[in-house]
């Protein structure tokens, strides 16, 4: 964790000011949840995706926010929290960030409520001052999270995802919404300028970056330990593992898809396919593709001249990519 200490570094006053805002963003008539509602604030992550809004927010303006800047970054965080909450009640998920989830605690209906009151909310704060630019920045985000989840669904079914449409469901599940914190950052600042557009690319290739280090961790990468396998047995098909179906003879290719679709609860066999791809060299080749995509980011960031909040967003970069969990 020091490294998002150093990260936070110069925007800590920003992001003290920020919590309480978006505590007073969530609040609501209904003690219920209000409850509920301070037991997500308590439990907060690493906040991220607010720390991308005030890094870029800064660095283009040279140094300044504003009131947008706060309800942009409170919006953001607001919608994601809505679907995480949901995310939750889809995946029977239990636990979140280590703690009991939302619906392990208030059951579905209200968790799936909470969902909507904390979407609602984020809409209602850019409309109500006027931040439509804003709020088309994360509806975008929104709808395309959701195209994203379906496509991956869809094509889970059949197994017959190519890379081109593994890299259209990363950018739309996972990458879209570091896009969205990122042009959001610039336009609340600097609107209509170019920043904005530059700044949405970024987030997207520091995104696609950060979903490609995530399918590393499913074969047991850095210091986390064993191979987990989870994406395995959950029939998700990383970029390790179209790589190795990529180069797969016939026969193994069909061992591959068949222990996929019908033997990944078998621990011996999920091990087996991930000691392939491991052996098909699928590790290197998704490592390689994640520093091509941190090294286009660069490319957007080297633009600007040299700043703390410069410095901040390139030890995010490295973060994402050598992160350990």
């Amino acid at each position: 964790m020091k490294i998002v200490y150093k990260i936070k570094e110069p925007i800590a006053h920003e992001m003290e000011l920020f919590e309480k805002k978006f505590s007073l963003f969530m609040s609501s008539r209904v003690a219920l949840l209000n409850k509920i509602t301070h037991f997500i604030v308590n439990r907060k992550g690493k906040q991220m995706r607010p720390m991308f809004v005030f890094l870029v927010a800064k660095m283009v303006s040279k140094g300044e926010v504003n009131d947008r800047t706060y309800r942009g970054a409170s919006v953001i965080e607001l919608i994601h929290t809505a679907t995480l909450v949901h995310d939750d009640v889809v995946d029977d998920s239990n636990q979140r960030r280590g703690f009991f989830s939302i619906n392990a605690l208030w059951k579905n209906k209200i968790a799936v409520l909470v969902g909507d009151y904390l979407l609602s909310k984020g809409l209602l704060l850019s409309i109500d001052n006027d931040d439509f630019d804003l709020l088309k920045i994360i509806s975008v985000a929104v709808r395309e999270m959701s195209e994203g989840e379906l496509l991956q669904i869809e094509k889970a079914r059949r197994l017959d995802i190519t890379e081109d449409v593994y890299y259209d469901i990363i950018r739309q599940k996972t990458a879209t919404l570091i896009a969205a914190c990122c042009s959001l950052g610039a336009a609340a600042v600097k609107p209509n300028s170019r920043d904005v557009e530059d700044m949405r690319k970024f987030g997207e290739l520091i995104g696609m970056a950060f979903q490609i280090k995530d399918d590393l961790f499913d074969y047991g990468q850095q210091k986390i330990g064993k191979p987990t396998g989870i994406d395995i047995k959950e029939q998700k098909m990383t970029l390790p593992l179209i790589y190795a179906l990529n180069q797969a003879s016939k026969k193994d290719k069909k061992w591959l898809i068949n222990s996929v679709k019908n033997h990944n609860k078998d621990s011996k066999r999920v091990q087996e396919v991930i000691q392939y791809v491991k052996d098909s060299g699928g590790l290197d080749y998704a490592k390689q593709k994640m520093h091509a995509y941190k090294d286009e980011a660069l490319r957007y960031l080297n633009k600007y001249p040299e700043s703390d909040y410069k410095a901040s967003l390139l030890l995010m970069v490295d973060y994402v990519i050598n992160r350990e969990k």
